[in-house]
């Protein structure tokens, strides 16, 4: 039985072994890296921004030449503040203005532990569970120019989100992902991948020592509350949205498609009304 990987303290087991690591690195973004030190809740001093963020895993491959962090979000899917971090750290490496070249690439990889659902720019929602930025310019026949070798991917596990045509060595690892928090017990997972074999052995449920285990619980309660205080809150805007549309004469239908409400809970505020 695998432990879940949205849990804070088996992601952190999991990710931050060298091998699952290395593997994860090469299968997401096509480069084999060597890291000698990987970093959990990675903080600058001095603070590298007015945020003095802090990311959850963080490494250096060990010519230094890349800097590799890694966030798992069960909350607070802000794409903005990802970027914030991911810039960052791609920013602080110029010192002087005589000097403009980067002496490492950054590259980024956003977990998501729960599904999000968000809408891009013009209103529609994003539907994939593989996002990459690429930070290289295209011409205008739409071919990319590389000058850039900073990267960043986003991997939702969600099978509501799932594509069949995600190339396997982005869906190995969501399924992993997948199998940890939906199937631990009869999940199908590529064994020949090494990083994937290594990382199921270690965050095997009869495997895992006591503290490990007494820290998962920590987390898990820490996450439970966390999620019912984000529950109230959400439950208070849907309320005001609906309000709001009812007040301008909007249909049920399109009442739900902004909140998530039910007709019976609409009813029940026009009701009030």
């Amino acid at each position: 039985m695998l432990a879940p990987l949205d849990n804070e303290t088996i992601f952190k087991k999991a990710f931050t072994d060298k091998e699952v690591f290395q593997q994860f690195v090469k299968d997401l973004f096509g480069i084999d890296i060597v890291v000698d030190k990987i970093e959990t809740e990675k903080k600058f001093e001095p603070p590298l921004s007015p945020i003095n963020f802090e990311l959850d895993i963080y490494a250096e491959s060990s010519d230094h030449s890349f800097v590799i962090e890694i966030q798992k979000i069960d909350y607070d899917h802000n794409f903005d503040r990802f970027l914030h971090y991911f810039l960052t750290l791609i920013t602080n490496q110029q010192k002087k203005s005589s000097d403009y070249k980067f002496k490492q690439t950054v590259l980024g990889v956003v977990v998501f532990a729960r599904p999000y659902r968000f809408d891009q720019k013009d209103g529609q929602p994003i539907r994939d569970n593989v996002l990459v930025i690429d930070f290289n310019p295209r011409n205008l026949k739409g071919e990319l120019i590389k000058i850039y070798e900073h990267n960043m991917v986003f991997l939702n596990p969600s099978k509501k989100y799932q594509n069949t045509d995600t190339p396997k060595n982005y869906q190995d690892w969501l399924d992993l992902l997948y199998a940890s928090m939906k199937e631990p017990v009869n999940y199908k997972l590529n064994l020949n991948n090494k990083g994937i074999a290594k990382a199921i052995d270690l965050i095997d449920y009869d495997r895992l020592d006591p503290h490990t285990l007494q820290k998962m619980k920590v987390d898990e309660s820490r996450k439970q509350m966390t999620l019912l205080i984000e529950r109230d809150s959400r439950k208070e805007l849907q309320v005001e949205i609906a309000q709001k549309g009812i007040e301008k004469g909007y249909s049920n239908e399109v009442i739900k498609d902004l909140t998530g409400m039910t007709d019976q809970e609409i009813n029940d505020l026009r009701n009030r009304n």
